[in-house]
């Protein structure tokens, strides 16, 4: 729940982004003006940018809030991002913690589109700091399992934007560059195992394949693209998640790309999503 989240984050502390609480009407009257712009979001549920709304002022802000049926919401104020990371990390339950190495992040329409490790600049200035901040986090929650924390850089800061305690999307790239990879950590702190070294030793682009894939232009119903472009190239990767049902914006797998020449792994996993109609 996104406001027992923040106020977690701001009572231990943590570098977060100003936001307030909304469960009113009122509440956007009385919220802070500098609070905007801003964005609206729903506190429970709200994921791939559903149940979220960019907001210029407090008019808006009601509106947003009367779309959203006055479910309860948080109210952040809008950074200008200089880049988005992610650290996925976990923790057992005699308190081993392991963390795997910081990801950058980049989104399409509120959605994950593209996953790289390592951090290019200026992110890579903030690994150091992001794996203390997700360490503190874990050890202080007493959380047992696999977790990611997500982070904003904007001017010159590092911001905690969202707790995920799970496996997440961002983290996939481990099961194809890492000596182990997120869900095995799972496996093991939940079954009360010692968690798993973590080694990096490929670099990696880990690009989602959505629903949209399975649309194109002319055709009547959705078919599943021919992977044939994929499957040849031998430092790729394809996973296929087995959902039955294609729709625009819905996570139907992933692909990614190893190798030890990073330049070469970015040029691949880019000329691979031309290969099957990926168009950004």
């Amino acid at each position: 729940e996104r406001s027992a989240e923040k106020r977690f984050l701001k009572t231990h502390g943590f570098p977060h982004v100003p936001y307030a609480e909304i469960r009113s009407a009122q509440d956007i009257d009385d919220a802070d003006p500098e609070l905007f712009p801003g964005i609206l979001k729903i506190a429970r549920l709200g994921y791939d940018g559903k149940g979220q709304a960019r907001v210029s002022g407090k008019d808006e802000a009601r509106a947003a809030f009367a779309q959203f049926f006055g479910e309860p919401c948080v109210l952040e104020h809008r950074l200008t991002l200089d880049g988005e990371l992610s650290l996925v990390i976990a923790r057992s339950e005699t308190g081993e913690i392991q963390c795997f190495p910081p990801i950058e992040n980049r989104h399409q329409n509120g959605i994950l589109d593209c996953s790289m490790i390592p951090l290019s600049d200026p992110l890579g200035a903030f690994a150091q700091e992001a794996a203390k901040i997700a360490e503190t986090i874990i050890t202080r929650l007493g959380y047992v399992g696999t977790m990611a924390v997500e982070f904003f850089v904007a001017g010159g800061r590092l911001y905690v934007n969202e707790l995920a305690p799970r496996p997440h999307n961002s983290g996939h790239f481990t099961l194809d560059a890492c000596s182990a990879s997120q869900f095995e950590q799972q496996v093991r702190a939940l079954c009360g195992l010692p968690l798993a070294a973590v080694r990096q030793h490929s670099f990696a682009v880990m690009v989602n394949l959505l629903g949209d894939l399975w649309f194109r232009t002319g055709d009547r119903s959705p078919r599943e693209p021919d992977w044939s472009a994929l499957l040849t190239v031998p430092e790729l990767k394809l996973h296929l998640y087995g959902k039955t049902v294609a729709r625009p914006g819905r996570k139907m797998g992933h692909f990614t790309v190893t190798g030890n020449e990073y330049g070469k792994v970015l040029a691949l996993a880019q000329s691979s999503r031309a290969a099957i109609g990926i168009r950004n």
